[in-house]
């Protein structure tokens, strides 16, 4: 909401009236797999649905890869090799067809009460994919 993304700060409902501008929201695996953890064979089984999202991005267009995962199933998605793209807080990469990958820490409960992840660190990434979108 404060960088742009959509029209009002939260959602409580699905007739809440939420837009979301300029961006979409997907998932690595499309299943709900055992306590929410994701294995390797669920990541690969759904790695096609997220390629061809992949592919339909326009030039120009970023990715937020929200942890490791999420960041090595891009990659994946691409045909590239994680050993070349190390996954860091804030850390952008470029993508094929003139696209962008920029990494952040998940935003699960551990990682923000931890303070891992903070709402001011949150907050900055989305400034910076404000920017390569402008």
């Amino acid at each position: 909401y404060e960088t742009g993304f959509s029209n009002q700060p939260d959602s409580e409902s699905l007739d809440d009236g939420l837009e979301l501008y300029e961006c979409r929201i997907t998932n690595a695996v499309k299943c709900l797999p055992p306590q929410n953890k994701p294995v390797g064979d669920e990541i690969k089984q759904c790695n096609h649905y997220l390629q061809a999202e992949l592919e339909s991005l326009q030039a120009g267009a970023v990715v937020l890869a929200l942890g490791t995962i999420a960041h090595n199933a891009v990659l994946r998605g691409y045909g590239l090799k994680a050993s070349e793209y190390k996954f860091g807080h804030g850390n952008k990469h470029p993508m094929p067809g003139k696209r962008w990958l920029i990494d952040s820490y998940h935003c699960s409960r551990y990682n923000t009460q931890t303070k891992r992840l903070t709402e001011k660190m949150f907050r900055d990434v989305f400034k910076k994919i404000r920017k390569l979108i402008k």
